[in-house]
């Protein structure tokens, strides 16, 4: 973040705020007829959730579409209904759920009584109903960029040489599941720090995020980088369904003082931070790792932990961190130094 601070700093995009649940249901009659009774009822399925969703349109969101989909191509009998939803500036796990078992029960309350049903001996049976954390129009994106001659990272490459350098790593990370695992978690060390700190769902980001490192049916890097106009860009796209209002946010002590140090930004705006702390973790990671190697600061920290352990005083810690500097860190190691400076 300080590297980029004196060259534009971060940008970001908000490309989408959508989220998705599903209804999965089988139905073994004739699908024209399914077709139709959906288009019948389309409406009094929706009508089903007046309760819970009047509120949340008058913030602005809501059920934004519900559609039929016919999955029997994967599993016999199989089809889904499929909604999409806006939530404000709430996570809104617990609305979309909501609405989603209303709906299910209207719709196996009508299919039970639905004449055409009834008269072919179709039945429809509601397996489950359940959000999705797999976010394709959950977007945000965020990037940095510069003039090539402006990369004086202080190392001893050219501006042309460490960005050649960086956009290899990254498009090995691309190319390489093996690498783009790896890589990608580091994106989610920055990432999952801001979502736990505000009190949102950790593990329902790092599941988006995967999945949509996937996306093009191979698991890849979540960022790309690349030159453009004699700029070197670094970008980075993650879905991210976050929340400012409901759950943790507003009760729990410190997560209540972490958005107040952010400025109690929406959704939105918390989306852009998180989407830039990932991004610049992964500058910092990748940085290092085509520089001094990762281990550097790895090893630093270890460091301090072994002193910590060894309840070093702050005049052996200031020696060690000294001689360590070019000597190998373990923890025998960090013993016999400290034996041997008292």
């Amino acid at each position: 973040a300080k590297f980029w601070a004196s060259k534009g700093g971060f940008k970001t995009q908000i490309l989408g705020t959508q989220k998705n649940g599903q209804i999965h249901f089988l139905f073994d009659g004739n699908k024209t007829l399914l077709k139709k009774f959906f288009q019948e009822n389309k409406t009094s399925l929706l009508e089903s959730t007046k309760s819970i969703t009047a509120n949340m349109k008058n913030r602005g969101g809501g059920i934004s579409n519900l559609e039929l989909l016919d999955k029997s191509n994967v599993i016999d009998h199989y089809f889904q209904l499929h909604l999409t939803f806006e939530t404000v500036d709430s996570m809104g796990a617990n609305f979309i759920n909501s609405c989603l078992e209303l709906i299910a029960n209207e719709m196996e309350l009508l299919s039970a009584n639905y004449d055409d049903f009834i008269a072919e001996q179709c039945s429809l049976e509601i397996i489950m109903s359940i959000l999705s954390n797999h976010l394709p129009h959950c977007l945000v994106e965020a990037t940095v960029s510069c003039p090539i001659d402006e990369l004086n990272t202080g190392e001893n490459l050219s501006g042309a040489q460490f960005a050649k350098k960086f956009i290899q790593a990254v498009e090995i990370a691309e190319k390489e599941p093996f690498r783009a695992v790896t890589h990608n978690k580091g994106i989610m060390n920055g990432i999952d720090a801001v979502v736990i700190a505000t009190g949102n769902d950790f593990r329902a980001v790092e599941a988006g995020a995967h999945a949509h490192a996937v996306k093009n049916g191979k698991y890849s890097s979540l960022s790309r980088a690349f030159i453009s106009r004699d700029n070197f860009v670094f970008q980075l796209e993650i879905p991210l369904s976050l929340g400012t209002v409901g759950g943790l946010t507003q009760l729990h002590p410190m997560v209540k003082w972490s958005m107040e140090m952010l400025g109690n930004p929406d959704a939105k705006e918390l989306m852009q931070i998180v989407a830039v702390a990932g991004l610049a973790q992964n500058f910092a990671a990748i940085r290092s790792l085509i520089t001094s190697g990762i281990q550097k600061g790895h090893m630093k920290m270890h460091l301090l932990n072994i002193l910590n352990q060894k309840n070093a005083t702050d005049l052996q810690k200031e020696k060690a961190i000294a001689y360590f500097k070019t000597q190998p860190v373990s923890y025998s190691a960090v013993s016999n130094f400290l034996s041997t400076n008292p």
